[in-house]
């Protein structure tokens, strides 16, 4: 397994934007699925996106709830997986986590038990 390690979190208003970043140890990193997820007050963790890695084609899957505000995308040679979030709502306030695996069935991408590795996580807050 690899270690993940986010950073960006913080307390925003609604319409500003926020980058989280996500750190992933290990040398083939640009093979790996690395998926945010969050956890919303009083709710189930649920997916926010996701980048495909090199095994995937690179390609991203967004949930419908930020697919026209949110952006994922990676650095390999920094081994970094990033998500900003613009216009961001009150609703997104919620603890968000990033997710890797190596090898992930593309029909599972979105489902956590689809990721070996998880991070801390980091807390985002919109006010309103």
């Amino acid at each position: 397994q690899v270690q993940l390690v986010e950073s960006g979190g913080g307390l925003v208003r609604a319409g500003d934007s926020l980058r989280l970043s996500c750190v992933v140890s290990g040398s083939t990193f640009r093979e790996y699925f690395v998926a945010w997820f969050r956890q919303r007050p009083g709710k189930d963790r649920e997916f926010v996106a996701a980048s495909r890695g090199s095994r995937g084609g690179y390609r991203s899957d967004y949930a419908d709830s930020v697919k026209d505000r949110f952006t994922i995308s990676r650095d390999n040679a920094k081994n970094t997986v990033s998500l900003q979030m613009n216009s961001l709502k009150p609703e997104d306030t919620a603890f968000y986590h990033c997710a890797a695996s190596r090898t992930v069935i593309l029909s599972s991408i979105r489902t956590q038990g689809a990721y070996a590795s998880w991070g801390q996580g980091t807390q985002v807050t919109v006010s309103s």
